[in-house]
């Protein structure tokens, strides 16, 4: 689609109005995505009659009814729809599924039209977006630096405008940080928010599907529809819908929590960020956020890592040598932990989760770097694993505790590329994020969005 007309859903609708047809939004789509030559994004997708089919299908245009009516959308290659393969970026474990899950479900019921299955890091384990067998994703602003993940393709493809939003997932902010890294929304749902059934895990207990989007309120509309209990997933969990009260009171990390790890450009990009947060006359504190840095440790330098090693269990087994290299030493890594350790594990989230508690009880949200640093490719090649834990300072602890998140573009950077700042708050309180995130960011993303200065 033209990069100078980002397609939300409000002015695909104006088209539609005006009496366009969905053909020809799909054909735009099409020529998009031939001309960015970029054969990273996409895994899997139908073939252009099936989707011309499914525009042709659908019911007489009508926005109530039918919210998300002709709006594209992609899915992260965990995520099964029916009839098209799901591998997790590893072609040896690749399935074709008889039932889409019930999160795209919704999705296509309320009149959206999937265009593709995206590009990840391999069973969502990677916050860099690289760890994958195929052709890497290019960032949406410089080819040279890493996409962010694990939801690489899903961010890049609502970034360069082939499609107006997008499922990721979410276990320790695969769905946050590639939308920090191009000039996103990432609305990461409280964890059962969002049904999981048909995704396949990470870690089973604190993966949720996430949205990508060019605005708040896009992100919103995406998760009004695709939100809903499931019975049939343990995880799931029902949501109030009550009118929430506006958010007054932020943290921020104190100076000595802050870690950008020499990326000056990052510091200023955050200090720009809490200066537009101020701005909106919300109150900001500065909090001991420590606690929260070191709860995150125990995600991947825990052992809650197992959870990663029980999610594709006998596979790792029987096709070890079929995983990314790298994949496979963080789920072997398991090994070295025990029973217990689980346990004392366990016995710490609750201390730390304590913390949290006492934290949201002086203040309604907590803001924090979407990503401290913006590693390139170069940096990856020369060391697969620091810069990807250090992209992940502060998004880790967020599912382990409970939390609900919401990153939002920020001021750009001194060197022209996108940096974030991501709203955290308690769980079930994702309406509230999204109110202040509609005023902290009111325009829209992208690579033809809005630059705020």
């Amino acid at each position: 689609m033209p990069a100078t007309a980002p397609p939300t859903i409000d002015a695909l609708h104006a088209r539609y109005e005006a009496g366009e047809s969905p053909l020809a939004i799909l054909d735009e789509i099409e020529a998009a995505i031939a001309a960015l030559d970029d054969p990273g994004i996409f895994l899997a997708r139908p073939d252009a009659e099936s989707m011309r089919a499914t525009a042709r299908a659908l019911p007489a245009f009508d926005p109530a009814r039918f919210p998300l009516w002709g709006v594209p959308f992609a899915v992260k290659d965990n995520i099964d729809v029916a009839g098209l393969p799901t591998s997790a970026a590893c072609p040896a474990f690749a399935y074709v599924p008889e039932r889409t899950a019930p999160v795209v479900e919704r999705l296509l019921a309320a009149g959206a039209l999937l265009v593709g299955k995206t590009n990840l890091d391999q069973f969502a384990t990677g916050l860099v977006g690289v760890r994958t067998p195929h052709p890497v994703p290019r960032n949406a602003f410089d080819k040279t630096r890493v996409p962010g993940g694990s939801s690489s393709g899903s961010a890049v493809a609502v970034a360069q405008n082939l499609c107006t939003f997008s499922l990721g997932t979410d276990t320790a902010g695969s769905g946050r940080v590639p939308a920090g890294l191009n000039n996103l929304v990432g609305l990461k749902p409280t964890v059962g928010a969002l049904s999981t059934r048909g995704v396949v895990p990470a870690c089973r207990s604190l993966d949720c599907v996430s949205i990508f989007a060019l605005s708040i309120a896009d992100a919103r509309r995406a998760f009004d529809v695709a939100r809903g209990f499931d019975v049939e997933d343990p995880f799931s969990r029902a949501l109030s819908s009550a009118p929430a009260s506006a958010i007054t009171r932020v943290a921020i990390p104190r100076p000595e929590d802050l870690h950008f790890f020499g990326d000056a450009a990052a510091a200023r990009a955050w200090e720009a960020g809490v200066a537009r947060l101020a701005a909106l006359g919300v109150a900001i504190v500065e909090h001991d956020v420590a606690p929260l840095l070191d709860c995150a440790k125990l995600l991947y330098d825990g052992p809650f890592v197992a959870e990663r090693r029980a999610a594709i269990g006998g596979f790792f087994e029987t096709h070890a040598q079929a995983i990314h290299p790298v994949t496979r030493a963080i789920v072997a890594s398991a090994d070295r932990f025990s029973a217990v350790d689980a346990f004392e594990g366990m016995y710490a989230l609750r201390r730390y989760a304590r913390v949290a508690q006492a934290l949201f009880e002086e203040v309604d949200a907590l803001a924090v770097p979407t990503a401290p640093l913006f590693p390139t490719l170069a940096d990856l090649e020369a060391d697969p694993i620091v810069p990807n834990s250090r992209l992940g300072t502060y998004t880790n602890f967020v599912n382990l505790l409970d939390l609900a998140a919401l990153a939002v573009p920020g001021p750009f950077r001194a060197d022209g590329l996108p940096a974030g700042t991501t709203l955290v708050a308690p769980a079930g309180h994702d309406s509230r994020l999204a109110d202040l995130g509609a005023r902290l960011f009111p325009g829209v993303g992208g690579v033809a969005g809005e630059r705020l200065a």
